[in-house]
């Protein structure tokens, strides 16, 4: 007669992996596993995310860094700032700088969860390299499982100076049960749309030298005042110069089931020297024909590295992975928020007008 299966072992076996949805989310701050310094904002909690929001200080420091096995990020903090600025009524964070900012979010995390964080779609589409760090883990975005501390985001903008302020969102944090690995049930190739509309029009490369953008403030910013628009030519084909910043738009529709969410690859070598995306996030329902996104296309954040690099229409330039959520969310993209990129082309961020 067989022995009973130890009841560590049965609970395992009954175990699910994958991305936690904003019923599990909310559960995990209910249960103290995700702290908050303030209580939550209603359009706070995303499908398989959670904004982060910066506190009331953001220290500018002489360069970049990860802290050390069993270090944390205030005592590297005491030795690297240059100045603390006071964001309780908003403040400018300069292009090329790098600054340090206290979030509003803490974790105390069980062994069994960890997370990911990535930026927001319109932090990644206004050229603001953001990253989170915790304290003791030696890697951008990543949090261990069972990881208890705070969190920080590190921030640079670009290529616009941007305005921001206690509460303002330009990260987001993804939760994984089971495997501290993604574990894809897809993974989808995306080619560039350099054909364009019958306008002519297949993007925008970035102005320099421009007025500051406030990250909280919705189509306060004309476009034409930031962005050059481009417009295709004969060969289809667009050359990246060196450190400009561009927004394009992939050529398929990308489409994310409710029960699943995915995220971009942001960088590729292989298929050449350029970043093609900052915020890799895509929530269950991005595409959705029955959550209001059929036609949704990705849209592609890239900057070419050191050298001139020519795009061919329908070259391929990143891959799309999916994974599974633990359950289907109780919120879907575009339906049940007000989503700013459901059923999105080519699009600027909601800063643009």
């Amino acid at each position: 007669m067989a022995k009973p299966e130890p009841k560590a072992a049965k609970d395992a076996s009954k175990a699910v992996e994958g991305i936690l949805p904003s019923q599990a989310i909310r559960a995990l701050i209910d249960a103290g596993e995700v702290k908050l310094a303030e209580p939550i904002l209603p359009n706070q909690l995303q499908p398989a995310s959670l904004d982060l929001r910066l506190g009331d200080v953001a220290y500018r420091i002489r360069a970049s860094f990860l802290p050390g096995k069993g270090e944390e990020v205030a005592a590297k903090l005491d030795d690297l700032k240059l100045h603390a600025i006071d964001l309780t009524s908003g403040a400018v964070l300069e292009t090329g700088c790098v600054y340090v900012v206290p979030l509003l979010e803490s974790l105390a995390l069980p062994g069994d969860l960890c997370a990911v964080t990535n930026p927001k779609s319109s932090t990644g589409r206004l050229d603001v390299f953001t990253r989170v760090i915790a304290d003791g883990v030696s890697a951008f975005d990543q949090i261990p499982a069972g990881y208890r501390g705070p969190l920080y985001a590190e921030i640079c903008p670009q290529t616009f100076p941007v305005v921001v302020r206690k509460g303002s969102r330009l990260s987001q944090i993804r939760f994984r049960a089971g495997s501290t690995e993604a574990r894809p049930v897809q993974d989808i190739a995306l080619s560039v749309d350099l054909a364009g509309a019958s306008d002519g029009l297949v993007g925008y490369r970035a102005k320099r030298h421009t007025g500051v953008v406030d990250v909280d403030q919705v189509g306060a910013c004309p476009v034409f005042d930031y962005w050059e628009p481009i417009y295709v030519r004969d060969k289809k084909r667009l050359i990246l110069d060196p450190d400009q910043f561009y927004i394009l738009a992939s050529k398929e529709a990308v489409h994310v089931p409710p029960d699943q969410a995915a995220e971009m690859v942001p960088f590729n070598p292989l298929v050449g020297e350029f970043r093609v995306h900052y915020a890799g996030f895509f929530d269950p329902g991005f595409g959705h024909v029955e959550a209001g996104g059929a036609g949704s296309r990705a849209v592609l954040e890239v900057r070419s590295h050191k050298v001139p690099f020519i795009l061919e229409d329908g070259q391929n330039i990143g891959r799309l992975v999916y994974e599974r959520l633990t359950e289907t969310p109780e919120l879907l993209y575009g339906r049940d928020l007000a989503s700013h990129y459901q059923a999105q082309g080519l699009k600027l961020s909601k800063h643009f007008k």
